[in-house]
C-alpha cells in the first residue's frame, strides 16, 4: 500500500515538474502578447458582427421586409463564421491559396452535384429582389395552396390548410406559375348561380344585385356587380362579383351564399336542381 502511495506521489511530482518547465519555456512575454492580440481580434470581429445584426434589426419595416431582413442576417452570420475560420487558420500558417487550390479540385467533382443548390440559391435571390412573396402570404403553386412561413435562399416553406408543412425549392417557384392571393390587400369573389328558363331575367338580375347589401363584411369599393353569364342545359347562369379584404374570405363567402338564397326565396325565384319524379303504375 505504501509503495502505491509513493508511486502516485512521484507521478504528481513529475506532472508538476513538466507543467512548470512548460511554463518556463513556452509562456513567454511574446506568447502572452500574442494571445492577447488574438483575443482582441476575435473580440473586434464579434463586436462588428453584433453591431451589424443590431443595425439590420433596427431598419424600419417599410424599408426592409421581414423576409429580406432574415436573409440579410443569415448572410452576415455566414460572413462572421468565415472571417473567424480564416483568421484562425492564418494563426497556424495555413494560406488561403492552398485551400482554394484544394477546393478547386474538389469543386470540379462536386459541381455537377451542386447544380440544383446553385439554381435554388440564384432563384432565391430573384424571389427576394422581386418582392413577390412575403411572410404570411397565401400562395398557390403546382396545385399546392399554403401560407408562407419562411423564405430562405434555397426554398420557401409553407403550411397548408391541413397544417402540413411543404418545402418548395426556389427554382420551382421561378419556373412555375405562382398565384399570390395576399399580394394585394383585397380581391374579388366570383359566384355563379342559375335560374330557371321560365324566370324573368331582368328581375332575376336585379334581385341578385341586392345580395351584397346583406353581406356586412363585403367591401363597397369597388362596387359589386352582376351579369348574365351563359345559357346552360338546366338553367341560365348568372354571375355575382363581390370584393372583400383578404382576411375575410371565408366570412364573405358564407355571407354571400346565404344572401343569394335569401333574396331569391323572397322574390320566389327558383334555382334549378336535379329532380327525380316517380309515377305510380
Amino acid at each position: 500500500m505504501e509503495k502505491e502511495i509513493t508511486a502516485i506521489k512521484n507521478d504528481f511530482c513529475a506532472l508538476g515538474k513538466f507543467i512548470s518547465e512548460w511554463f518556463k519555456t513556452s509562456f513567454t512575454i511574446h506568447n502572452a502578447f500574442f494571445i492577447v492580440k488574438v483575443f482582441i481580434v476575435l473580440l473586434l470581429i464579434l463586436i462588428a458582427f453584433k453591431i451589424l445584426k443590431k443595425l439590420i434589426k433596427n431598419i424600419p419595416e417599410d424599408k426592409l421586409s421581414d423576409e429580406r431582413r432574415s436573409i440579410l442576417q443569415r448572410l452576415v452570420r455566414y460572413c462572421f463564421y468565415f472571417a473567424v475560420v480564416v483568421y484562425v487558420l492564418s494563426l497556424f500558417g495555413i494560406k488561403l491559396s492552398a485551400i482554394w487550390g484544394a477546393a478547386g479540385i474538389a469543386g470540379v467533382a462536386l459541381g455537377f452535384a451542386a447544380q440544383t443548390s446553385v439554381s435554388n440559391l440564384i432563384s432565391g435571390l430573384f424571389i427576394v429582389s422581386e418582392k413577390s412573396l412575403r411572410l404570411g402570404d397565401t400562395i398557390i403553386i403546382n396545385g399546392i395552396t399554403g401560407v408562407v412561413d419562411a423564405i430562405s435562399l434555397l426554398s420557401v416553406r409553407v403550411h397548408t390548410y391541413d397544417n402540413q408543412m411543404v418545402r418548395i425549392p426556389n427554382s420551382s417557384i421561378i419556373n412555375s406559375l405562382l398565384t399570390n392571393n395576399s399580394y394585394n390587400s383585397y380581391r374579388r369573389l366570383l359566384i355563379n348561380v342559375s335560374v330557371a328558363y321560365e324566370s324573368d331575367l331582368a328581375f332575376a338580375l336585379e334581385t341578385l344585385k341586392k345580395a351584397p347589401a346583406l353581406c356586412p363584411t363585403a367591401r363597397t369599393d369597388p362596387v359589386p356587380n352582376a351579369w348574365i353569364e351563359a345559357f346552360e342545359d338546366s338553367g341560365i347562369k348568372l354571375t355575382l362579383v363581390i370584393w372583400f379584404d383578404n382576411p375575410d374570405f371565408i366570412t364573405v363567402k358564407n355571407e354571400t351564399f346565404i344572401a343569394i338564397k335569401k333574396v331569391f326565396d323572397e322574390a320566389k325565384i327558383e334555382i334549378p336542381y336535379n329532380k327525380i319524379v316517380v309515377h305510380n303504375a
